[in-house]
């Protein structure tokens, strides 16, 4: 029996003997490989190493058979030597909970190579279907959670390939759940300037987060992650290199920022500063009211009572509560005219909103969206694009009349003939 067989114009099937089971049937391990991407006077070649590599595979315990292997125990495979050591571990909780709930009960049945677009359209339309919902609300998942199904069964599908164990991804052959796009939920400016008067009769420490997301633009655990030593009082400068996370059962945990252009330094206005130096002036009082009980192990800027870390979505739920007493305090106030109330009703935006109320702001100010794009630490400049798209349509529409404006301040002269 060859150990390398030409099976079609650009196929090959390698062949490992394995020795002899219990009932001395030799023990024979295939693998078939595609090489359309290698030119045909170097197949043979190629298909020499890929057979000593499929050797390797099968003698370190490495080959699962893609004849017989089911589409979850690849998931397995690509949890294991991928996801766990690549991937950020709120990520990979997330990814966890998808596959755990849904993708692996509906499709893991299925043998890897048998995995076709009809099955997943099939899963797609049962995620629509009422009941399915985790929480017990009536109608389906949104288009967006579906979106994001497909999106990890596309990139274990495509990882499959990657490593040979399919020839194409059937997720690539039918179209994405369409997702509509909407506004980002942010502030205007005038209830942007509200939040910042409303918040002087605010304790100090969470007035000092809210204007720092409002004129930062960063994200909820990069501004929880933050110590003194990334501030730069002189200069008016912060720098974001970390973020603070929290898993149920890992705990509280330092990790590094979303990706490497999230590792950036920005500009703070005085305001801000000359807020930061009052903040670290009342938590030293803090500290020093507490003495020994204070934890000095932790140099976060934003801390628990005791100055250990800050629960992540404390900022998040203190906010909600604000905006909430506010409103409530406004809808019972009998001073304020009823068809007048309206004026002081905050929208419902939650803390995350307060970035993009920020690059909003910025964007409808003129800012250029490269500079933008850097202070919120997108990987891509059509990251920044594709999330503001309502904003920059603003903004060029006011670029249209700033232009129009220009040209016709007066009646147009007549140009005479030379």
């Amino acid at each position: 029996m060859a150990s390398i067989e030409k099976r079609g114009d650009n196929s090959y099937r390698l062949t490992v003997s394995c020795g002899y089971n219990k009932n001395g049937k030799k023990i024979v391990r295939r693998k078939t490989i595609d090489l359309t991407h290698v030119k045909p006077d170097k197949q043979l070649e190629e298909a020499n190493k890929q057979w000593i590599l499929f050797k390797n595979e099968i003698e370190k315990g490495l080959f699962l058979d893609s004849e017989k292997i089911t589409f979850e125990d690849f998931i397995e495979k690509w949890l294991k030597n991928y996801a766990e050591p690549e991937l950020a571990p709120k990520t990979l909780h997330r990814y966890k909970e998808l596959l755990n709930s849904r993708i692996i009960p509906a499709l893991g049945h299925i043998k890897l190579n048998k995995l076709q677009p009809t099955h997943l359209t099939e899963f797609y339309t049962n995620l629509r279907e009422d009941g399915i919902r985790s929480d017990g609300k009536p109608g389906g998942l949104s288009e967006r959670t579906i979106l994001h199904h497909h999106r990890l069964i596309s990139s274990i599908l495509t990882c499959a390939v990657q490593w040979q164990f399919l020839l194409s991804n059937p997720a690539l052959r039918l179209k994405a759940p369409k997702v509509t796009k909407t506004e980002a939920k942010h502030f205007n400016i005038e209830q942007t300037e509200y939040i910042l008067n409303l918040l002087d009769k605010e304790p100090i420490k969470y007035r000092t987060m809210v204007v720092l997301a409002i004129y930062g633009g960063m994200r909820m655990g990069e501004l929880t992650a933050l110590e003194w030593q990334d501030v730069d009082f002189n200069n008016g400068l912060l720098k974001i290199n970390k973020s603070l996370q929290h898993l149920k059962e890992k705990g509280t945990f330092i990790k590094s920022t979303k990706n490497e252009t999230s590792n950036r330094i920005i500009s703070l206005p005085g305001s801000a500063i000359t807020l930061l130096r009052e903040y670290k002036v009342w938590q030293n009082g803090e500290k020093a009211i507490l003495g020994n009980l204070w934890n000095d192990n932790c140099t976060n800027i934003f801390t628990a009572l005791d100055g250990g870390p800050m629960f992540p979505s404390t900022i998040s739920k203190w906010f909600n509560n604000f905006i909430k007493r506010h409103n409530e305090s406004v809808i019972n106030d009998d001073t304020i005219l009823q068809e007048n109330k309206d004026i002081y009703i905050l929208d419902n935006v939650n803390f995350h909103g307060l970035r993009h109320t920020s690059a909003t702001i910025l964007i409808n100010q003129g800012v250029d969206v490269t500079t933008v794009s850097k202070r919120l630490g997108h990987a891509r400049t059509s990251t920044t694009t594709d999330i503001y798209s309502h904003s920059l349509k603003k903004s060029d529409k006011e670029a249209s009349n700033k232009l129009e404006n220009l040209f016709n301040k007066s009646p147009k002269s007549e140009i005479k003939a030379k």
